[in-house]
């Protein structure tokens, strides 16, 4: 189902003639809550990247929703990281100038991993994550994923939120 069928679908169906924005609104909301219920397989990625040597920040991947895991690359081993609340890496390692192989990670901002400790040298590394994929409302086609392959579950998702919208029982 593309995005010009699932308008159609929720305004016939619905029996009310919404806006672009208010449909865009619906829409999105329905895949907000379907991506923060199900976590498909098909929206996993993994990506590689370097850790700068005294630099205990690590920027996140677009569309980052959450890791499954992150992990220094040496050879052809990896070391996984455990992932741990900011606060406990601040206790743990309270002086930012403390250096050597990270072992612990956290979510820093809506930006950044927290490291710690702080690289003490150049590291590749990777993460595995759940992505946010473009929205069916933004996308070039007008198609995505949940249009392609959960049409039913986007469009009543969308439906829930139009008929909130319209104060429904």
């Amino acid at each position: 189902m593309n995005y010009t069928e699932l308008k159609a679908n929720v305004n016939d169906i619905c029996e009310q003639t919404f806006t672009d924005d208010q449909l865009a609104l619906f829409t999105k909301q329905a895949e907000q809550k379907i991506y923060a219920t199900v976590s498909l397989p098909a929206l996993r990625k993994n990506q590689t990247g370097s850790l700068t040597n005294g630099n205990k920040y690590l920027t996140m991947p677009s569309g980052f929703l959450y890791a499954y895991s992150l992990a220094i690359i040496s050879g052809s081993d990896y070391i996984y990281l455990i992932d741990k609340d900011s606060n406990f890496i601040r206790e743990a390692y309270p002086n930012p100038a403390t250096t050597g192989t990270p072992r612990f990670y956290a979510d820093w901002d809506s930006d950044s991993f927290l490291l710690a400790p702080t690289p003490d040298s150049n590291y590749t590394m990777e993460v595995h994550y759940f992505y946010r994929p473009t929205s069916i409302t933004a996308s070039g086609d007008g198609t995505s994923y949940l249009g392609d392959n959960a049409e039913l579950a986007l469009l009543y998702g969308s439906l829930v939120e139009a008929y909130t919208f319209m104060k429904g029982e």
